[in-house]
C-alpha cells in the first residue's frame, strides 16, 4: 500500500512531461504540390543530356519513353529539401504500340534510387517548379 501514492505522484508529473516532449518534436511541414516536374535526360548513344519541363498529367515523348508526372512535390524552402515526383513510363515500340516501363516515385536527391532502367536512355528528376517558359498543353496549337 506504500507505494501506490508514489506512483500516483510519478503519474501526475509524467503527464507535464509528455506534453513537453510533445512540444518539443520537429514539425513536419506537409509538402507543397507544384504544377511542373523538371527532368533530364541522357541518351547514352549520342552521349548527350536534355533537361525538360513537364506540366503535370502531361505525355512528353524523351527518344522513344513517353514520360508522365502524376505529382510533384517538395517542401518549403526553410525545411531540409526532399523533391519527389510520381512518374509513369511506357516505351514507344516502333509500330506506335506503348508498354510500361515504370511506375513510381522519384527523387531529386537520390536519382539512383528508383531509376528507369532501359538500355538506351536515363531519366531523373531535377526539381518541380510553379512556373516555366513552357507554354502549357492547352496554349499549344
Amino acid at each position: 500500500m506504500r507505494h501506490r501514492p508514489i506512483l500516483t505522484r510519478m503519474r501526475t508529473m509524467l503527464g507535464p512531461l509528455a506534453a513537453l516532449a510533445l512540444l518539443a518534436m520537429p514539425v513536419q511541414a506537409q509538402p507543397i504540390a507544384n504544377p511542373v516536374a523538371t527532368f533530364a535526360g541522357l541518351d547514352k548513344i549520342t552521349g548527350r543530356i536534355t533537361r525538360f519541363d513537364v506540366y503535370i498529367d502531361e505525355t512528353v515523348l524523351f527518344g522513344a519513353l513517353e514520360i508522365t508526372p502524376r505529382a510533384c512535390y517538395n517542401r518549403a524552402a526553410t525545411e531540409t529539401q526532399r523533391t519527389s515526383a510520381f512518374i509513369e513510363v511506357d516505351q514507344r515500340s516502333l509500330n506506335g504500340a506503348s508498354k510500361r516501363i515504370f511506375t513510381g516515385w522519384m527523387f531529386a536527391d537520390s536519382p539512383a534510387l528508383h531509376a528507369i532502367d532501359h538500355a538506351i536512355y536515363d531519366v531523373w528528376l531535377i526539381e518541380c517548379k510553379t512556373s516555366t517558359t513552357v507554354p502549357p498543353p492547352s496554349e499549344r496549337p
